[in-house]
């Protein structure tokens, strides 16, 4: 957990791409968080940013709309700079 908004209840998860965390990886990364999130007491909405600098996930948009439409309502997956 990066960040934890206590009174809002929200928690922000924050990841950056390297060499061996990329499209699979982030993503079953991802889909670990959001499990682990659920079940957080102090958890009722998750924010996921992911710093994609060098561009090594390979169609963001795709990633982030299966992401954000599996968990919608709890999770919201942001990938920046979206190539």
């Amino acid at each position: 957990m990066d960040f934890l908004l206590k009174n809002e209840r929200v928690v922000i998860e924050v990841k950056k791409t390297r060499l061996g965390l990329a499209d699979k990886e982030l993503g079953d990364q991802l889909i670990i968080d959001v499990d682990r999130y659920k079940v957080h007491p102090d958890c009722k909405r998750l924010i996921c940013f992911v710093y994609d600098v060098e561009g090594r996930i390979g169609n963001p948009i795709g990633l982030m709309a299966d992401l954000n439409n599996q968990h919608e309502g709890f999770a919201t997956v942001i990938i920046k700079p979206d190539m």
